[in-house]
């Protein structure tokens, strides 16, 4: 286990509005973040930040980096934002960590009028969902790479390629995240 999470900093935490329920009626109706650390070559570092939508597992953004900081987390949302435009009343859980807590990340969320939730700290039941995640990419795809740009590929292939169009996930009625979604379209 590797810790990502910085919570030790004098930033506003939210509440946990989540409160462990980890389902959704439809889409960009929950969203939940997370950071993970990967290794590049035998020294080297690279942090994943994904963001979820709750409602089908589709993996809405993600970006890498070799810092753990407020921009990596900042342009996985960028990217889901783009992706997904949700309308308002959104809620986007994640850790107490400082990449969350900051002043720039609150407000994109403030400015997409995203509602801001946050796990209690230290309880990483409370994300459960996204320790999940990471645990299947690491699984599947693995944590250690030669290169960034080799992670980069693998992980673009895994994610945007097997993941969201392929890969059956039990709580989307063993369905791919995108064959879950497009369902629901049609049904609507």
């Amino acid at each position: 286990y590797k810790g990502t999470t910085d919570s030790d900093h004098n930033q506003p935490v939210a509440d946990n509005l989540l409160q462990r329920d980890f389902t959704a009626e439809r889409p960009n109706q929950r969203w939940v973040g997370d950071t993970s650390e990967l290794r590049i070559g035998e020294q080297g570092k690279a942090y994943l930040a994904v963001i979820l939508d709750l409602f089908s597992r589709f993996v809405v953004g993600w970006a890498l980096s070799a810092v753990n900081d407020r921009h990596l987390t900042i342009k996985a949302l960028e990217m889901a934002l783009q992706r997904r435009a949700p309308s308002l009343g959104l809620l986007h859980h994640s850790d107490q960590g400082s990449t969350y807590a900051s002043e720039d990340y609150q407000d994109v969320l403030a400015t997409a009028g995203i509602t801001c939730s946050m796990s209690r700290r230290g309880n990483c039941y409370d994300n459960a969902v996204m320790e999940a995640f990471f645990s299947t990419v690491k699984n599947e795809v693995g944590e250690c790479f030669t290169t960034h740009a080799d992670a980069k590929a693998e992980l673009f292939d895994y994610l945007e390629v097997f993941y969201n169009q392929r890969r059956r996930h039990s709580s989307a009625g063993r369905l791919s995240p995108a064959a879950f979604e497009r369902r629901q379209t049609q049904t609507a």
